[in-house]
This record gives C-alpha cells, sequence and structure tokens, in this order.
C-alpha cells in the first residue's frame, strides 16, 4: 500500500475556456475566448445524448489520460480494469435532470425517450468517462458541496492507497447555463463552465511504465474551520508550511482576488489565514462550485516550475454555520513540466 506521499499526478487534462496548459490558469484568459466546444475536441461519436458536463468531462479526461501515456481507445485499454473514476459536481447535469422532469409532469413517461432517461442520473459524468475509456475500477460521483473537488481528490488517493486500483482519474466539471443561474438566484453571476482531470499513481508505478511524475500530493484535511486546517496540515495555527509559496483558495478565503498578477501578497492573516500569497481561481475563470479543488491542483502544477517553493496550500469551504473546510498540500516534483 503506497504512503500518501507518494502519490503522484501524472497527467493532466483541462477543458477550460482560453486555457491550453496548466500555467494559463494563472492569468485572466483572453476575453475572446469562447466556450468549449467538445465534439471539436474529441468528435461527435456518443456525445448525442450526453449532457454537457459529462461531454466537458470527457474532454478533459481524454487529455489526462493522453499525457500520462495511458490508451485513451477503449478498445486498447487493457489495463482499464485496475482504473478509478472519481468525478466532483455539484450541479453538472441539473439542467438535463430539470428538463426530464418537467417533460414527464407534462407528457408523462411513455412520452420520454429511453435514451434520455440515464444522462439524468446524478453519477452521469463519472460512468461516461468510465464508459468511454473502458475504465472498470471502481467509479465514484461526489456531489459534496464547496468541498467535494479537494474531497474528489482524496477519495482517489483513498482507493490508491487501500490497492482498489493502480490509477484513479479525477476529474471535477461545472457547467453554466440559465437551469444553474436560476438555482443561485443570480443571473449576474460569473460562473465556471469547464473541466478538469488528473491521472494519479503512485509515483513508482508510473515510473516503472515510463510515465513522469508532475506532482505529489501531500496530506488532506476537511474540518470545521480554515484555522482547523491549517493547523493540522502545518502544526502551527496561522503560518505557512515550511517554504510554501502559494495558497490557492476559494472566494471565501482572504482577502486578494485572481486578477493581474494572480497574487496578493497581504492575504489576511485573521482567524487562521496563512500569510502566504493568495489566489482565488473563480476570479479569472468563474465560481468553480465542486470542480474547483481539482482545478487548484492543476494550477499548482502549472504554477511550480517556474517558481521556488516546496508545496502549495488547497482550500475549499468557508466553515461557517457548521459548513466544512478542506485544505491539501501539494508539492513538485523535480524537472519541469
Amino acid at each position: 500500500m503506497p504512503p500518501p506521499g507518494n502519490i503522484a499526478v501524472t497527467g493532466v487534462g483541462l477543458a477550460v475556456p482560453g486555457v491550453t496548459a496548466p500555467a494559463d490558469l494563472m492569468r485572466p484568459p483572453a476575453p475572446s475566448a469562447g466556450p468549449v466546444d467538445p465534439a471539436e475536441r474529441i468528435g461527435r461519436r456518443g456525445l448525442r445524448y450526453l449532457d454537457r458536463a459529462s461531454q466537458l468531462a470527457l474532454c478533459a479526461a481524454h487529455d489526462a489520460l493522453r499525457e500520462a501515456a495511458l490508451p485513451t481507445a477503449a478498445s486498447e485499454n487493457e489495463g482499464g480494469a485496475s482504473v478509478a473514476v472519481v468525478a466532483s459536481s455539484n450541479l453538472g447535469n441539473l439542467d438535463t435532470v430539470c428538463t426530464v422532469t418537467a417533460d414527464i409532469a407534462e407528457e408523462g413517461t411513455d412520452r420520454i425517450s429511453p435514451m434520455r432517461l440515464p444522462v439524468a442520473s446524478s453519477n452521469v459524468v463519472a460512468s461516461a468517462v468510465a464508459t468511454r475509456f473502458s475504465l472498470r475500477g471502481p467509479s465514484l460521483m461526489l456531489c459534496n458541496g464547496p468541498t467535494s473537488g479537494l474531497d474528489a481528490v482524496h477519495w482517489g488517493m483513498s482507493l490508491l492507497s487501500a490497492n482498489r486500483g493502480s490509477q484513479s482519474l479525477v476529474v471535477g466539471v461545472e457547467t453554466s447555463n440559465t437551469v444553474v443561474e436560476r438555482l443561485l438566484g443570480s443571473s449576474g453571476r460569473r460562473l465556471f463552465d469547464g473541466a478538469v482531470a488528473l491521472l494519479l499513481e503512485d509515483e513508482e508505478t508510473a515510473r516503472a511504465r515510463g510515465a513522469e511524475p508532475v506532482a505529489r500530493l501531500g496530506p488532506y484535511r476537511r474540518e470545521g474551520s480554515l484555522a482547523a486546517c491549517v493547523h493540522h496540515l502545518t502544526g502551527q495555527d496561522r503560518e505557512a508550511p515550511g517554504a510554501a509559496g502559494l495558497w490557492l483558495s476559494g472566494p471565501a478565503h482572504g482577502t486578494g482576488t485572481g486578477t493581474g498578477t494572480g497574487a496578493d501578497d497581504g492575504a489576511d492573516a485573521a482567524g487562521g489565514a496563512p500569510a502566504l500569497p493568495r489566489y482565488d481561481l473563480s476570479a479569472d475563470h468563474g465560481e468553480a462550485s465542486g470542480a474547483l479543488g481539482v482545478l487548484q491542483c492543476a494550477a499548482a502544477v502549472g504554477w511550480f516550475p517556474s517558481h521556488d517553493a516546496s508545496s502549495a496550500l488547497l482550500t475549499n469551504g468557508d466553515g461557517d454555520d457548521a459548513d466544512a473546510v478542506a485544505a491539501m498540500l501539494i508539492s513538485p516534483v523535480g524537472g519541469d513540466r
């Protein structure tokens, strides 16, 4: 059983408007960047009845598998039986669920195509990815609120540590549409419309098959407050771990913005917030909900090669009203991306 410190990222896949590589996540996308077109990225075959969240997840998963030197064609994936899939999305196929429900209420079940009902399931993202790439390991779908993305990365690591697979493919995805905007009650709110995928595996396993790890995943903690998470991860109440150089936070943590240089050197240290340059990815890419933690991991992978730091701190959630905060450390692996 590999210890947590030996689990690494060997592939990153992105389906994010205006972004072609992980390093691009730390800067605002061009104003002209349009939405991702899944058919253009991976072809139209198999997309007809899938919701947009599943289509975007397939794009990101395809690129993560390819970068990690694993087969992307189901017919070639003889090792797929040992690859787990963990997907995170709080609102991913909400539009499909609402449309199908409304149609059933209006027309009855006899008028609903049998092809529409499976994609109304809440686990459709995970199942679509597993089916498309013939990944037959454990398949999990998380819809766990603001911490869901980091929770998914944690569960991907846990499956490896429990010897439930040789690799874990972790996908975070959310979509922006009128149904989601109506649910959130703010049509002017900028929402993330994209997907991110990470291929996780033990470092020795990766190198034995000729893959190169690009980042190492550290400890994960889930608590009722940011201060408690930081304390348990670092052994200190308010200070950053060792030589950490970056704090990737959600909108609720600290006082900085994600624009311009992407860093806020004066992050608020009150209430246990670490005194680190802070970057909120949602300021540039929209509120990412269940995709945020996976997006943060990808951004850290892109940030490490051009910065001298031993780790980055990732946090999701706000801890208010007994809500949870999830936090994780991630560190670079020698060599440039």
